[in-house]
């Protein structure tokens, strides 16, 4: 059970090698993300995903995203054994890029390979919303049914993953201890999440919040002095016909959670213009005390929601991996852009 949080700090040191296979090139198409990249030419990107990381680093953008036009390097189909081999020599090899590993993340995805420190000495607490006996919103897919809850922690997930890149120290107020990040459209809901560190999380609505933010505020104390903010993800639910973008919500009284929702705001802003530059982006920042969460955390709060999961067009934002991918990957942009901020 000691692997489920995501606090710790195991570094391994190690190079990704790999075999002698034939490493091909490939170009990325405007819109491309990595999983989009590696699965029309034939790789899994759940086993593969790390060893085109590491061949790519020097090409990728600033969030670890694919630049359209530019040549990319493809792993060979054995790159995941020798990521293992790597690991287990570490000890005796030279060091270029330290990996830690966290088994919340599940196979394919618990190795993490720290890039850099841009956020050394940054705390973030991460809770998806609803669990455990409530699913949250229910969305119709088809035939499947979408829950609130299983795509909010697939980000939030993927989120956490992304801050430690950069040396953030994370902790996931909710957890399930078998799903990790999934690759595929349709998340199979189930209700075995839990809140840090292994507490059952309660059906009244109230009880579950409390005991979320008491876990968030022991922590807080813990590490008194540091930068500590905490992130609720969500997903909301509106008239299917409502097309909506991400909103952020702070508290009235936190000069820094309006300052880390405006970072993260903006780079969304910023992201929405690039990649769909005739739709206008029309999330805001507003205040909303009446939110348990945020009125009550000791740390510094942004409460999210991250679209409508009633709406085809924002549906899309969910079931594609990559637009999962690509919210965690603004969040954690607009994070480090708040922590660079604060010198």
């Amino acid at each position: 059970m000691r692997s489920i949080s995501l606090f710790l700090v195991l570094l391994l040191t190690s190079v990704l090698a790999f075999s002698q296979g034939v490493i091909r090139q490939v170009t990325a198409r405007p819109g491309d993300g990595t999983h989009t990249l590696l699965r029309r030419h034939g790789l899994n990107p759940a086993t593969h995903v790390q060893a085109f990381l590491m061949l790519n680093r020097a090409n990728l953008s600033k969030n670890q995203g694919l630049i359209a036009g530019r040549k990319y390097r493809l792993p060979p189909a054995s790159a995941r054994s020798n990521t293992k081999a790597a690991n287990s020599k570490a000890s005796t090899r030279g060091t270029s890029a330290p990996i830690s590993r966290a088994e919340l993340f599940g196979n394919g995805y618990a190795n993490i390979v720290v890039r850099d420190q841009q956020l050394r000495g940054a705390v973030l607490y991460l809770a998806a919303g609803h669990g455990g006996p409530d699913p949250g919103a229910i969305g119709q897919y088809s035939n499947a049914a979408l829950a609130e809850d299983e795509y909010a922690y697939d980000v939030t997930l993927r989120l956490a993953r992304a801050l430690m890149e950069h040396g953030a120290q994370v902790y996931m107020i909710t957890q399930d201890p078998n799903d990790g990040i999934r690759d595929q459209a349709v998340l199979k809901t189930d209700y075995d999440e839990v809140t840090y560190p292994r507490q059952t999380i309660p059906l009244n609505q109230l009880a579950r919040l409390r005991q979320g933010i008491n876990a968030v505020n022991k922590l807080h104390a813990r590490h008194k002095g540091a930068y500590q903010r905490l992130l609720t993800l969500h997903v909301d639910s509106r008239s299917a016909g409502q097309n909506i973008d991400v909103f952020f919500y702070h508290n009235s009284n936190s000069k820094a959670g309006q300052q880390l929702a405006q970072r993260i705001h903006q780079t969304f802003t910023t992201r929405y213009k690039r990649s769909q530059p005739n739709r206008p982006y029309s999330g805001n920042v507003t205040t909303r005390n009446s939110l348990y969460v945020v009125r009550n955390s000791l740390a510094p709060t942004v409460f999210m929601e991250l679209g409508n999961i009633r709406n085809d067009k924002d549906q899309r934002r969910f079931v594609i991996p990559d637009n999962r991918q690509a919210l965690a990957n603004w969040i954690c942009e607009g994070i480090i852009a708040d922590y660079r901020s604060r010198r």
